[in-house]
């Protein structure tokens, strides 16, 4: 029987550093096993593609990259997916459905966001900005809240992760 995978999700704002910790967390665990993906957002929009902007269009992606991302941790496979997700139906139906699932949150100060903002999301003015001027349900089940403002290195950060973590599975 094949072991089961994880998926290891890690979410909030953009500018948050979940790509930055999630992918630091992947290129780890990929050292110490072999099948693991790394599912990021920008990577994952460019494979389904987009369907829109609304909340509906938004949760349709979230569910298919959640559907799939199962699939594989059904299959032995760890998945890193580095997203926003913004809302709790989602992260909810995640804990119902992914019997390995691990949930990150990436929290900052909005003064961190603004000093950031690497996409010029919060600066620019655009309208449809997750945090800004569209809702985010701030997470309230993660597994693991990172307070990620400057204080600590990702590398120290992803190391306390992976302590953590060896804890429930032994990695």
């Amino acid at each position: 029987m094949i072991e089961k995978g994880t998926v290891y999700f890690f979410t909030g704002l953009a500018g948050a550093g979940k790509t930055t910790l999630g992918g630091l967390f992947y290129r780890r665990l990929r050292e110490r096993k072999p099948n693991v993906f790394l599912a990021d957002g920008d990577q994952v929009r460019s494979i389904f593609g987009r369907s829109g902007y609304s909340t509906e269009a938004r949760k349709d992606a979230a569910r298919r990259g959640f559907r799939l991302w199962r699939e594989l941790a059904e299959q032995g496979i760890d998945v890193v997916v580095c997203s926003i997700a913004m809302y709790d139906e989602i992260r909810a139906w995640n804990r119902e459905n992914i019997e390995n699932y691990k949930e990150i949150y990436i929290k900052v100060t909005r003064e961190t966001l603004y000093r950031r903002d690497q996409k010029g999301l919060y600066s620019s003015g655009r309208k449809e900005v997750v945090g800004v001027d569209l809702p985010f349900d701030e997470p309230r089940n993660a597994d693991v809240i990172v307070e990620n403002d400057g204080a600590e290195s990702p590398e120290l950060i992803v190391s306390r992760l992976e302590k953590q973590f060896e804890l429930d599975r032994n990695l």
